[in-house]
């Protein structure tokens, strides 16, 4: 495993435990925040420029889709993150409020988004600091 993998392994996966952690903790307020935000298209924009930054930032010093599952699941959440941030910049906000909160049942799958979360973030940071380094 590269380098590179391994410091975004550990950042990625102690970031979605951090954030899967505050989620479940704070529910009514995640619940609230996501819903204020969606119908704020000010914030929206805001937030999809810096997820687009930190999207493109990861596709372009991460883009390898070969030699093990960390190393693609990386890669993934470069693109996810990409994709996010774009969807944010050019949704109306009806659209975004729809997509969010209705097609993807953001409050009805509440814990099951903080528990992919979770398990992602135990499995980036446990691949992260078991391969050894180059």
């Amino acid at each position: 495993m590269s380098n590179q993998t391994r410091l975004l392994s550990k950042l990625l996966g102690l970031y979605c435990i951090i954030i899967a952690v505050a989620m479940v903790i704070h529910q009514k307020a995640t619940l609230e925040t996501i819903t204020a935000l969606v119908h704020d298209r000010p914030a929206m924009f805001v937030v999809g420029v810096i997820t687009v930054l930190a999207g493109l930032a990861m596709v372009l010093v991460h883009n390898i889709w070969s030699g093990g599952a960390a190393q693609v699941i990386v890669t993934l959440v470069g693109w996810v993150t990409l994709i996010k941030g774009s969807l944010f910049l050019l949704l109306s906000p009806v659209a975004a409020v729809d997509f969010y909160l209705g097609t993807l049942h953001y409050a009805q799958l509440f814990y099951m988004y903080a528990a992919f979360s979770l398990v992602l973030g135990v499995y980036l940071v446990y691949a992260g600091f078991r391969a050894t380094p180059r």
